[in-house]
């Protein structure tokens, strides 16, 4: 059953949407980007919301099939583009500002597709309101190609988003967070197509044993295992059987996180970098 609806968020995201002829929505099938597409359909109508599915070998297979099929199931006109960041060295060299190159190359074949065929839309994404207190340089691709945030825009925190999405019975409400596979490397780690596919595959591995979140951190060859904090010690119990079908796909070894599964830990050495620096110059 539907839960209540927070008719505040809704009448501003109504608002919001009156004052655009259409949207193109960069749609990756999580829960963000879904609410984003649906509520451009809902507002706008079919005929005015194109979801445009960036089809990347740092997307999860699953999550591109789930994009098409939440598409498919709510009547949302999509198309499928290669943003082809992979052959772009500033990207697949993995540096600190890896995130702003992957969304450049997203945001310049949607630009090409807007000028092309949707000159009167706006290009649209589903960054929300507690994205922006991380360090997400994809945001500083957004402005500079002036994509838009209505979620952000108006007010959505990642609980409203949970909340709006569950009301209007999108079966993504509660799709645990899936980041992009490139976000498993550690910067300056390159980032290839074999690389990914290895990490995608562990994480499948992980997945078919009964754990749904799961963050597969590839660490000079090896493979660092985070699960949440409650189900360590089942992953620890498991993981001897399951380090032979790893080193098949091509990890020398693999390792279980002790301290479990943690958003954005990869980044902790840009604030660790940061806070050093501040001290030296103090």
């Amino acid at each position: 059953m539907a839960n209540s609806l927070n008719t505040e968020l809704y009448e501003k995201t109504k608002k919001w949407f009156t004052h655009h002829q259409g949207a193109l929505v960069a749609l990756s099938g999580g829960v963000d980007s879904c609410l984003a597409a649906f509520l451009s359909r809902h507002f706008l109508g079919k005929e005015k919301t194109m979801a445009v599915i960036g089809d990347s070998p740092a997307l999860k297979r699953r999550d591109l099939q789930q994009a098409i099929d939440f598409c498919t199931v709510h009547d949302i006109n999509y198309q499928i583009i290669k943003p082809g960041e992979i052959n772009d060295p500033r990207y697949n060299s993995n540096p600190e500002d890896r995130c702003f190159w992957c969304k450049n190359s997203l945001y310049t074949a949607m630009k090409s597709l807007k000028e092309d065929q949707f000159p009167d839309y706006t290009i649209i994404n589903g960054s929300n309101k507690s994205d922006l207190g991380d360090y997400r340089p994809g945001l500083k691709a957004a402005d500079q190609y002036r994509v838009l945030s209505p979620l952000a825009d108006c007010g959505f925190e990642k609980e409203d988003i949970r909340a709006m999405a569950k009301h209007f019975n999108l079966k993504e409400w509660s799709k645990p967070a899936s980041p992009c596979l490139s976000s498993r490397f550690p910067y300056g780690e390159s980032i290839s197509i074999k690389k990914l596919k290895m990490v995608e595959n562990a994480e499948a591995l992980i997945n078919q044993h009964g754990f749904s979140d799961v963050r597969a951190r590839y660490r000079t060859g090896e493979v660092s295992i985070e699960v949440p904090a409650n189900e360590i010690t089942r992953l620890k119990e498991i993981l001897p059987k399951l380090t032979p079908s790893l080193q098949k796909i091509g990890f020398s070894d693999a390792l279980a996180d002790e301290e479990g599964l943690v958003s954005g830990k990869l980044n902790r050495v840009l604030f660790k970098d940061q806070n050093n620096s501040e001290e030296r110059t103090q």
